[in-house]
């Protein structure tokens, strides 16, 4: 897929795990639990040990109707060397331009971390194609309700404060998608390895989204 489908699925699917784990040899588990509830868009951040080879790994491995992407990129050598194993969108926790641009000419899409008006508009202008709101837990849903009614031509996606119960609250306040961790990731649940409590916690997080 090239940049503009696969930016059309994530914003069809309308959830992005994001998944920032201390046992990497857990991750499949993990991926393919959420994937048995719904939720099969999902990024590796760069905080997880040994990342670019897990994200080569789980591209040859995983259900090619997985949109694996990557997170936390920091810079456009991450984010390339990231791309170049197999990650079919970039995340950042910050705003840089070099990030935009090396994800671009790789045609794959990308989105920065922002948190003012400004921030917003000027990712926005350098091409993002989603802009993660982050932490949106310390603005709210009304903060996208407000920058959306002087800007409406921004695509928002929220990480951090978005719960298994919220997600649809934070689409009808505006959101394209959202981005949500630990949330799904029950800690307890996967030192057990119980896989079935995060497929439950996709199938919940997933009827909050399509109001099943």
């Amino acid at each position: 897929m090239n940049r503009e489908k696969i930016l059309g699925e994530i914003l069809n699917r309308k959830v992005v795990a994001i998944l920032r784990v201390k046992e990497p040899d857990k991750l499949k588990n993990i991926i393919e639990a959420l994937y048995a509830g719904g939720v099969s868009a999902v990024e590796i951040t760069m905080t997880v040990p040994n990342a670019i080879q897990l994200i080569e790994q789980m591209t040859n491995e995983l259900n090619p109707n997985i949109i694996l992407g990557v997170g936390s990129v920091t810079d456009k050598t991450m984010a390339e060397a990231a791309v170049n194993a197999g990650a079919k969108y970039v995340v950042s926790p910050i705003l840089k331009k070099e990030i935009i641009e090396i994800s671009h000419k790789n045609d794959v899409p990308v989105m920065p971390g922002c948190f003012t008006p400004t921030e917003i508009q000027s990712a926005h202008e350098y091409g993002a194609d989603i802009i993660k709101v982050f932490p949106a837990d310390v603005l709210g849903m009304q903060f996208f309700k407000s920058i959306l009614a002087p800007l409406p031509h921004l695509k928002l996606m929220p990480t951090g404060g978005v719960t298994l119960t919220n997600a649809g609250e934070w689409l009808n306040a505006g959101a394209c998608a959202v981005g949500v961790g630990n949330a799904l990731l029950d800690k307890d649940a996967i030192n057990n390895n119980d896989y079935n409590k995060l497929t439950e916690n996709a199938k919940i997080i997933m009827k909050s989204v399509f109001r099943l």
